[in-house]
């Protein structure tokens, strides 16, 4: 079964709305990702999938206005985070911002989704630009994992591949060549940070018509949607997709 991530982003409006849709695509293999404020519902619903948050921050506690920790996230249950989403960068999130939160992620036991992908302008200069782009933030983001002293069991890292120019514009990649990104993504994890049966999910404009292309790719173990996880209807086709 391929893993099926719903990043909800700042959505939906309502609790209730929250609510009702954590309930209906409340299935095995499923991660639903809502904003902080329905973290706590969401997790009450949901008796199959598993609870995921959208950020979190470097410190445990402290005078941190705005922040939320890993520490009060397991204590609601949340066991995936995501990481290094493009949004968070275009904030002015660094890389060095978030391999600091990869470290306090995996020391916290939790499942990392690292967000990594290009600029169209990187892409358009062909798939080797694309491919170095995309190992030169693995290297960054995931530096902790070289350093011989950092010893963590059980670690669980997914990385996720969203090309920039892909996300929210309904212009997908093309299967054929998100596959391969993938198989190099997994290279670099084997090769440069000896992780082996690292995930790889696809992002993107993933939606009910595309999924399939996507999740039938033996070198992609999934995929992380954003609008489309908002529409139950489209999502459980998604899901079903990855079966």
């Amino acid at each position: 079964m391929k893993l099926i991530a719903a990043n909800w982003k700042m959505n939906p409006a309502s609790l209730k709305e929250a609510v009702r849709l954590a309930g209906s695509c409340d299935e095995k293999g499923v991660v639903i990702i809502p904003p902080f404020v329905f973290l706590s519902a969401v997790g009450d619903v949901l008796k199959k999938a598993e609870l995921g948050a959208q950020n979190a921050f470097f410190e445990d506690d402290g005078a941190w206005t705005g922040e939320i920790s890993f520490r009060q996230l397991k204590g609601l249950g949340v066991r995936y985070a995501v990481i290094g989403h493009s949004e968070r960068r275009k904030l002015g999130e660094s890389d060095g911002v978030i391999a600091e939160k990869v470290v306090v992620a995996f020391k916290s036991g939790f499942r990392v989704i690292l967000c990594v992908g290009e600029h169209w302008e990187t892409r358009k200069k062909g798939k080797r630009a694309a491919y170095n782009f995309v190992k030169k933030q693995l290297v960054a983001d995931l530096a902790v994992l070289k350093d011989r002293r950092f010893k963590i069991k059980n670690l669980d890292l997914i990385v996720a591949y969203e090309p920039i120019w892909a996300i929210g514009t309904g212009r997908n990649d093309d299967p054929e060549d998100a596959a391969e990104m993938a198989g190099f993504i997994k290279e670099v994890l084997a090769a440069d940070f000896a992780v082996l049966g690292g995930r790889v999910l696809y992002g993107g404009s993933v939606n009910a018509r595309n999924a399939s292309g996507f999740l039938t790719r033996p070198e992609i173990d999934g995929v992380l949607v954003g609008g489309a996880s908002l529409r139950a209807g489209e999502f459980k086709r998604i899901i079903a997709a990855g079966k």
